[in-house]
C-alpha cells in the first residue's frame, strides 16, 4: 500500500491511503481561501492528581453536525469545497483544522519535579498533533460496512501514522480512536476516526503502564499476556479467536457492553505489527464491529479506543497492544450515563455480566 502526502490550503499536512492494487492520489490542490491555522490550545497541570489538562477555547467555533451536503469529509464536488480536495480517495489522515493539541511541537516541564507549585499558574503550550483518518468517500456509511480491502488500508494508516507521530519531538503517547454514533458526541457524521498524539502519557495510558512495569518485574511475565491466557482457558467471555488475534469482554467489564482485541504476540503498538497480523487484524476487527450492530435493530454507539504503549523504552518492554471497545448502550432503548459514583469517584457500576454479553455477541451475526 501507497501513500501521497499534500498540503491543504492553510498548510496543514494530509495524507492519501491508497488500496491495495489501486491508483495512488499524485497531486490536488486546495483551493479555498482558508485564514492561518488556529492558535495552540494549552496545558495546565494537576497538582492534586498529578494530571496534565487541556485547554482548547479554540475549538468552540469547530463545524457541528452539519447536513450531508455541507460535510467537510465528503470527496469535493463542484460547488462544495471539504477537507479532502479531491473527488475520490480510499482513506485521507489530515491535521485537524480544530486540534485540542499542536500543531507546536515541543516538551513539557516534567511533572515529576519535587516542587510541582513550580507549574502552577504557568500554562504550557499544548504541544502534540491531531490527526483526522477519513475511512471512506461513502457518507453513508461506517466502518462495520467496510470491503475487507478497505478495512486493512485503514490498519495500514493507523500503523504509518503511529510509527511517525510517535517519533516527533516531545510526543510521549500516540492515541487512534474512533468515536461513532451521536449519542457518544460525535461533530460529523462521516465515517472517520482520530488520532491524538499527547505530549504526555494520558493518564489510562499512564496507570496501565505502572502496572505493567511492576508486573514484568515482580513475576517476570507481561501482565496482558497473562490475562489474554486466563480469558482464554477460561473461555466464558471470549468472543472471537483468529491466528493472531482475540477478542474477550474481560472479567472486571465497567461498560454494559465492553470488548479487547488482543494480539497473541507481544507488541506495544500497531507499528510492530507484522504484515500477517495486521491483514488478519483488518478481519477480526470487521468481525466484531458486525457482531457489535448485530445485537441491536439501529447501529450502536460506540468509543473504539487503541491503547498504544506510551513513548518510553521501559514501558515498551513491559506494554501490550490492545483495542478496548465500549459502548454506553444497555438495551435496546437505554443508555448508561456515568452519574455520581462513574463521573466523580470513577468507580463504575454495570448493568449486567461480562459473561453474558459475551454469549449475546457470540450469537450476534457478524
Amino acid at each position: 500500500m501507497v501513500h501521497r502526502r499534500h498540503t491543504l490550503a492553510d498548510g496543514r499536512e494530509s495524507l492519501f491511503f491508497t488500496d491495495r492494487g489501486g491508483s495512488p492520489v499524485e497531486s490536488v490542490r486546495d483551493a479555498r481561501p482558508l485564514e492561518g491555522r488556529s492558535g495552540n490550545g494549552e496545558v495546565r497541570f494537576d497538582r492534586l492528581t498529578g494530571e496534565w489538562v487541556a485547554v482548547a477555547a479554540h475549538r468552540q467555533a469547530r463545524t457541528y453536525l452539519p447536513p450531508a451536503d455541507q460535510c467537510p469529509l465528503c470527496p469535493t464536488v463542484p460547488g462544495r469545497m471539504s477537507e479532502i480536495p479531491a473527488g475520490d480517495f480510499d482513506v485521507v489522515v489530515f491535521e485537524n483544522r480544530f486540534p485540542s493539541l499542536g500543531p507546536e511541537l515541543g516538551t513539557l516541564p516534567e511533572a515529576g519535579d519535587p516542587d510541582q507549585r513550580a507549574l502552577w499558574g504557568h500554562p504550557s503550550p499544548a504541544f502534540g498533533r491531531c490527526e483526522v483518518v477519513v475511512f471512506t468517500p461513502e457518507h453513508n456509511s461506517s466502518f462495520a460496512s467496510l470491503p475487507y480491502t478497505r478495512a486493512r488500508t485503514v490498519v495500514e494508516a493507523w500503523a504509518q501514522r503511529t510509527e511517525e507521530l510517535s517519533a516527533l519531538p516531545g510526543i510521549r503517547h500516540v492515541f487512534p480512536f474512533e468515536n461513532r454514533g451521536q449519542d457518544i458526541g460525535v461533530t460529523l457524521h462521516h465515517p472517520h476516526g482520530q488520532i491524538y498524539a499527547y505530549p504526555y502519557a494520558a493518564p489510562h495510558a499512564a496507570r496501565l503502564a505502572e502496572r505493567s512495569r511492576r508486573h514484568l518485574a515482580e513475576n517476570g511475565r507481561p501482565l496482558m499476556g497473562e490475562v489474554l491466557r486466563d480469558e482464554s482457558d477460561a473461555g466464558d467471555r471470549m468472543v472471537l479467536a483468529g491466528e493472531h488475534f482475540s477478542a474477550y469482554v474481560p472479567y472486571a467489564a465497567r461498560w454494559p457492553l465492553e470488548v479487547h482485541l488482543v494480539p497473541h504476540r507481544q507488541v506495544p503498538d500497531l507499528a510492530a505489527l507484522n504484515g500477517a497480523e495486521r491483514d488478519e487484524l483488518a478481519s477480526v476487527y470487521l468481525d466484531l464491529l458486525q457482531r457489535v450492530d448485530g445485537l441491536y435493530e439501529t447501529p450502536t454507539p460506540y468509543i473504539s479506543a487503541w491503547h498504544q504503549t506510551p513513548v518510553t523504552e521501559a514501558d515498551r518492554d513491559a506494554g501490550w497492544l490492545h483495542l478496548q471497545l465500549t459502548s454506553p448502550r444497555r438495551a435496546k432503548d437505554k443508555l448508561k450515563f456515568l452519574a455520581g459514583s462513574e463521573a466523580a469517584m470513577g468507580a463504575f457500576i454495570n448493568d449486567t455480566t461480562a459473561e453474558l454479553t459475551a454469549a449475546r455477541l457470540r450469537e450476534a451475526k457478524p
